[in-house]
């Protein structure tokens, strides 16, 4: 690891425009170590490129790439940076430039020389190796574990891939999870041998025995705040004990603890050591008796590699005997041949999906090693697939190399099967990080490069800056364009053989788009991949798939978290049948008036926000844009006085006519917030004040708060005034400015009326509580407010301009307004601040991402593509998984069946439905069902449109039962049907001869 008494980089040379969603994974400080890291890479085949590309985008100080074997064409089947113009050329000089277009701040090098050396490699602080052998690997390591390097060495062969680190005898690192430490408030703590501290119990304090915390805010045990971390023992999901606490005092009341993160020092073993005792890390637990196997398989590889100067031939029997002997001669463990086997036959198979998993992972652990955040792997790993071989498994001579550069690809699943996948149609749904990768793995795959081959490609976004550090196939010339055509030209670029077969769109998927997105465009599809950043999109696709009876490969990341769901049609449950929790969401009450972390305070500013600089504005607009606005919206809605009384303030009363009114308006919303509102909540609620039971009320969770004084010199009350000026000044069109010197002169200058508190007023204490109804009367007087409004007539073309939130402009002062409001509030509770970043993320909702986990998560779904275009129809074929690169954890699991239901004897599952074709009549289906399924259809209805009940009334059936579908939903809804209506989802209720309701699929009604 570096030394960081060496360090000297300030946070504002990290390009956050960048790198945003990576910080949120990493942190400023892992950045600035990282920043300081000269990394080397040995290898520039597939694996080495997708090592290096991860590494590049995550922004270490400089990535050198060592490798002068001239390319092969069969190079080009994972070497994503390679093209037909470079065989023949030294591999690193052909990728180099490439390389170096992805990231400005990485200078990207080519290590000169023909034989890897000690000499070499000095001066790196990481070195890896890919595709080298056994006995090279041994001569690096020796040397880099005696000087404390960290190195890593990587192979994939086939289906099958291998990782083996060494970080040194004594690696140190500072943060094993990454997570973010926990706090909690308290509401006791014991004097005892064993001191138990309680917690407040609206939440669990998450901690776990032998986690270490320190104490803040104490009233009575203060000995405790600040104290050293103390080692913590848990009792219970809100109780911990933290040892002696008999001579600490009386606790009276208060305290937030907080978790303290302890660095880890871990021992790693040398190779050397390493080969005689590895110590495993399981990939996948159903396959625990496998590492040991592929320990031996790997180092055979290398003999058998340095003996013959070649791998085992694909499918060659007699070369996989001479392996299997070698393996057996290095290792006394009992090995399984079969699998010793498959890896001799795949030993010359070069595959992009085990590539990305291969790369993804050894790039976070590369950046670990770099930063000390997060938990190195320890320390062999062993990872296969062969789940994805095909069902009918090639012959010797279907695998033999045709001079393509899918040769790689063919050696493992065959001639025939590479025809499959040329000729497979798939929709890619969404083109960002995980989008572009899924492209580049079907690229370097051949997906639908044969005659009927197809690739679908829609997403309606441009292409912004933050997205360059991990949506790897755009660069900084692509910015504005749309994703989807730039994906689609760079991975055509990168395989020619996609030429005209990648169709982009610019369409989001939804029921407006359900003309373009239809029956017969899912006809002419087999899969659909998901590459969505939201649920809403992801249920609709889901949907969709399961109408039209379509795989689906569905994944997502969150920081180094990823997972991947295989949905096939009859056979597992689909991505809607189970979904996460939702997230618990803080009382409005905490957020209005009670806020105790700055969560609460950051929420309260962005709701701020839009009552300031948005919803005043569109109402404005609305008022004199639709006729009759007072009469009709606002009699309709609620709110109608605070309504009126916004359009007065904001044209009228507080309307500016210079940005120097801005800055007294601003002024005075500082008041009002920080000032006038917290006297006005301590008038009504004192800070001695007692609850029903005489216990304190500002005690637990609540805390007292105190009103600010304005000082135009604290930067963060200063700061609040030119954020809101200029926000306000944008709703009336008037030029903003950033002169600190005539902020504070005109704030200072602003006579702010006296406020005295009014009695009455009643504060909300819980959200079962009603809101109460404080408005004053006098002046705001319903009619007294009309009088003030401005007729529409004379204000004929004037509007305001509402702000629409951008997150990720920081010249806008949005992000800046609500860190200083949040700020304020936090200050007006004792709550400890955030600093803009930390702000942005949770008041844009922006979602950490690293481009090794996307990276990781899209080689695992390209494998289970492999099984769904061999139609595999068993469970235990397919993996869902889920994977933590920073701790690092993989899981997998067989996907869930779908769940049977039954009507009658008769099994069913969502994947099931009635068809009816021919448009029938209402009363046929009501028929088809009583004498088919011996069912009485009691209720029909399409949509929102209730089409027919059995308690309708007689005269209504008589009208209704006849009709045709289609104009029985015309009739009922009194809308047209789309003139591209093809079919009719229809839910019917049905019982059976007992009466009882019977739960049946759904219907579908073919026009």
């Amino acid at each position: 690891m570096t030394n960081n008494s060496a360090m000297e980089i300030d946070e504002s040379q990290i390009d956050e425009g960048l790198y945003s969603r990576q910080l949120y994974v990493l942190g400023h400080e892992a950045m600035k170590r990282m920043a300081l890291s000269n990394v080397l890479i040995v290898g520039m085949n597939g694996l080495g490129v997708e090592i290096a590309k991860n590494i590049v985008l995550a922004g270490v100080k400089s990535v050198t790439i060592f490798d002068p074997q001239p390319v092969l064409i069969q190079d080009l089947g994972t070497q994503f940076f390679l093209r037909d113009s470079d065989v023949g050329k030294s591999r690193a000089e052909a990728t180099v430039h490439r390389l170096a277009e992805l990231n400005t701040y990485v200078p990207v090098k080519v290590l000169p020389g023909e034989v890897l050396s000690v000499d070499l490699i000095k001066g790196f602080q990481v070195v890896v190796l890919t595709d080298v052998v056994l006995s090279k690997q041994l001569e690096i390591n020796d040397w880099t574990h005696s000087h404390s390097i960290p190195f890593i060495s990587a192979e994939t062969r086939g289906l099958f891939g291998s990782v083996f680190n060494d970080f040194g005898p004594k690696f140190t690192c500072v943060d094993q999870t990454g997570e973010q430490a926990l706090s909690g408030m308290i509401v006791s703590v014991s004097q005892d041998e064993e001191g138990l501290v309680t917690c407040v119990d609206e939440t669990r304090h998450g901690l776990e025995d032998g986690d270490y915390v320190t104490f803040t805010e104490i009233k009575g045990t203060e000995a405790l705040n600040g104290c050293e971390p103390r080692k913590i023992s848990v009792k219970g999901p809100y109780t911990f004990t933290i040892g002696d606490t008999r001579n600490m005092g009386q606790y009276v009341s208060g305290g937030v603890f907080t978790q303290v993160k302890k660095p880890k020092i871990i021992t790693f073993k040398s190779l050397r050591e390493s080969l005689k005792s590895p110590e495993f890390f399981i990939t996948d637990f159903a396959k625990f008796d496998r590492p040991t196997t592929l320990h031996a398989g790997f180092q055979a590889l290398s003999v058998f590699r340095e003996k013959y100067g070649r791998l085992p031939k694909a499918r060659n029997e007699k070369d996989a005997a001479e392996f299997i002997s070698i393996s057996k001669s290095l290792s006394s463990d009992d090995l399984d041949e079969g699998l010793l086997k498959e890896l001799s036959f795949q030993a010359t198979g070069d595959l992009s999906p085990v590539v990305a998993v291969i790369g993804g992972f050894v790039a976070q652990e590369v950046l670990k090693a770099c930063s000390a955040k997060f938990h190195p792997m320890v320390q062999s790993m062993y990872f296969d697939s062969l789940e994805s071989l095909p069902s009918k498994l090639p012959t010797a001579k279907e695998a033999e190399p045709i001079g393509s550069r899918y040769d790689g690809q063919i050696a493992v699943f065959g001639r025939e099967f590479q025809e499959k996948i040329g000729n497979y149609r798939q929709f890619l749904v969404g083109s960002g990080a995980i989008g572009c990768e899924m492209l580049k793995n079907w690229s370097m795959m051949g997906l639908a490069t044969g005659p009927a081959g197809t690739i679908h490609v829609t997403d309606l976004d441009t292409i912004e800056k933050s997205n360059l550090n991990r949506q790897f196939l755009f660069r900084p010339k692509d910015l504005g364009r749309f994703k989807a055509e730039t994906a689609a030209s760079a991975v055509t670029e990168m395989n020619p053989d996609l030429k005209g077969k990648i169709f982009t769109r610019q369409d989001p998927v939804g029921p407006d788009t359900e003309s373009i997105f239809n029956t017969d465009f899912f006809n002419a599809i087999d899969c659909v991949t998901n590459a969505l950043d939201n649920v809403k999109a992801r249920l609709y696709m889901d949907q969709r798939c399961v109408f039209y009876e379509k795989p689906l490969l569905e994944s997502g990341t969150l920081g180094t978290k990823g997972n991947v769901q295989v949905v096939i049609p009859h056979l597992t449950e689909s991505y809607a049948s189970s979904q996460d929790p939702p997230e618990k969401e803080s009382p409005s009450c905490t957020i209005k008036n009670f806020p105790y972390n700055i969560q609460h305070t950051i929420q309260w500013a962005r709701e701020y926000f839009d009552s300031a600089f948005v919803k005043p504005a569109q109402t404005v607009n609305q008022y004199l844009s639709e006729p009759n606005f007072i009469e009709t919206t606002l009699k309709f809605g609620g709110n109608q006085m605070e309504q009126i009384r916004s359009i007065v303030t904001y044209l009228v009363t507080n309307k500016p006519l210079t940005f120097e009114e801005c800055i007294v308006w601003a002024r005075l919303e500082f008041e009002a917030y920080f000032n006038n509102a917290i006297q006005q909540l301590l008038y009504s609620l004192p800070k001695d004040a007692k609850t029903s039971s005489g216990q304190p009320f500002w005690s637990g969770p609540k805390r007292a708060p105190d009103a600010l004084t304005f000082d135009s010199s604290n930067p963060a009350h200063l700061d609040f005034v030119i954020a809101a000026a200029n926000l306000h000044a944008f709703n009336y069109g008037l030029r903003g400015d950033n002169d600190i010197a005539f902020f504070r002169r005109v704030a200072d200058s602003v006579i702010v009326p006296k406020f005295t508190p009014k009695s009455g007023v009643k504060v909300q204490i819980s959200d079962s509580e009603a809101p109460p109804d404080n408005a004053s009367s006098g002046e705001d007087d319903y009619d007294q407010l009309i009088k003030l409004l401005p007729s529409p007539a004379t204000l004929v073309g004037y509007r305001l301009t509402p702000v629409e939130f951008e997150k990720d402009d920081d010249t806008n002062y949005h992000i800046a307004l609500i860190t200083a409001a949040s700020n304020l509030r936090a200050m007006n509770y004792n709550i400890a601040i955030a600093d803009r970043h930390t702000t942005k993320q949770i008041a844009g909702k922006i979602i950490p991402a690293i481009a090794t986990t996307t990276a990781l998560v899209t080689g695992l779904v390209c494998l289970e593509l492999y099984k769904v275009i061999d139609n595999k129809r068993k469970l235990e074929d397919f993996k869902n998984g889920f994977v933590n690169l920073a701790l690092p954890f993989f899981g997998f699991s067989e996907p869930i069946a779908a769940k049977k239901n039954k009507y009658g004897s008769t099994e069913w599952t969502l994947w099931d439905r009635f068809v009816f074709n021919n448009n029938p009549h209402l009363r046929d289906i009501c028929n088809w069902f009583q004498e088919k399924h011996n069912l009485e259809v009691t209720m029909v209805s399409q949509g929102v449109s209730m089409l027919w009940s059995s308690f309708v009334g007689k005269k209504k059936s008589e009208e209704r039962l006849p009709m045709k579908m289609s104009d029985l939903v015309k009739f009922v809804s009194r809308k047209p049907l789309p003139n591209d209506t093809q079919h009719l989802l229809v839910e019917v209720m049905v019982s059976d001869d007992q009466g009882e309701d019977v739960e049946v699929p759904f219907i579908v009604v073919n026009l």
